[in-house]
């Protein structure tokens, strides 16, 4: 059996070793087998990890497998090799049987609130149907379920929880008695106190976390995955909505100049955080080195971010982290330091997925 060899910084170990891939997996180094060296230099990482993304939409919704294709091919060549898919409209599980394709870990499908999101992204219940709808999508996915936790009300003109306490209790309850977590879509702080007393186990975006919320947080495990990228639309948001719903306009606007404070409180708390771009709605996909970048601007080093983005993500969705004998040859080379010099991980010098090359340059 021919063995694939690379040599390199591996971290997060940071020691110059050897590894041997065959068979999908990094293996021993082999006592009798054709070796063929592939790789000598550089820092060798753990596959980047895009914990926020969603392979299967665009901005109008679900999105055919073709261009599914395309989105999962652009994440690889950006490095992301594992993908937290934080709800979808489309099947997607055809990808599973690519071998060339990066693994997703899926939340089902959005559950919202009746006309309070996006058209045609997710289901739009009422509080009522909550539970029975948590339990459908804790099935369809991989062990994670997605709520949304706040949206624009147009009665009141500005976010408002969707779900009152004792529907999240209930619910999340019951998606963990299922064995799966539950993250919530939230912008502002109104939703976060009964989801944080509800259970929840992540925060997506987070822009409205307050003090008080953040040694809870910590305490329990509740994750944040800021999205910083997609953040950077919020003035936008607060643009197209201010003729119409002032209140909201501003309430956007607040949050966008408090989001970095916010996050960096949250982070200095001991509140873990991850890397996530949201791509697949407004913004295109393999955005996953300039998201581990962006997390430098809430006070991570450049270790810190790049474990965000790879091997501290990974062992938080249950994945491993290490290029260790028997885990998945799932890798990513660089000419620089990563955790130096962020900037590098744009430029990938070669991509291994399941033990294969897929990307030399």
């Amino acid at each position: 059996m021919t063995v694939l060899k690379l040599v390199g910084t591996v971290l997060p170990a940071g020691e110059q070793q050897e590894l041997h891939l065959s068979g999908g997996l990094v293996v021993d180094r082999p006592t009798a087998a054709d070796v063929t060296t592939v790789h000598t230099g550089g820092w060798i990482v753990p596959g980047l990890v895009d914990a926020h993304c969603h392979i299967g939409l665009d901005q109008h919704g679900a999105v055919d497998t073709d261009v599914q294709e395309q989105q999962a091919i652009v994440d690889r060549d950006a490095g992301a090799l594992l993908v937290r898919d934080a709800g979808s409209a489309a099947d997607t599980r055809w990808i599973d049987d690519r071998e060339d394709l990066p693994k997703i870990i899926r939340a089902g499908r959005h559950i919202a609130r009746s006309k309070r999101y996006i058209r045609n992204y997710g289901w739009e219940i009422e509080p009522e149907e909550l539970v029975t709808y948590v339990e459908q999508e804790a099935l369809r996915g991989d062990g994670w379920v997605k709520l949304v936790g706040d949206w624009i009300d147009r009665e009141a003109g500005d976010l408002t929880p969707c779900w009152p306490a004792d529907a999240l209790t209930a619910a999340i309850a019951r998606a963990h008695e299922l064995g799966a977590r539950v993250t919530a879509h939230v912008f502002g702080e109104h939703a976060l106190p009964d989801l944080l007393a509800a259970g929840i186990d992540c925060i997506e975006h987070g822009t409205g976390l307050e003090p008080d919320m953040l040694a809870h947080m910590a305490d329990h495990g509740v994750a944040v995955v800021p999205t910083l990228i997609q953040l950077e639309n919020f003035p936008e948001y607060a643009e197209q909505a201010a003729a119409k719903f002032p209140v909201y306009s501003a309430h956007m606007r607040d949050l966008y100049e408090r989001r970095l404070h916010r996050l960096r409180d949250a982070f200095e708390a001991g509140v873990p955080v991850y890397a996530g771009t949201d791509a697949g709605g407004v913004l295109g996909h393999g955005l996953v080195a300039q998201e581990i970048q962006a997390l430098t601007q809430i006070g991570m080093s450049g270790e810190q971010a790049l474990a965000a983005g790879s091997w501290a993500a990974r062992a938080w969705l249950g994945a491993p982290s290490e290029l260790r004998p028997g885990d998945p040859a799932d890798l990513v080379v660089y000419d620089e330091d990563p955790r130096a010099n962020p900037a590098v991980l744009s430029h990938p010098r070669l991509i291994a997925l399941r033990g294969q090359v897929l990307f030399r340059r």
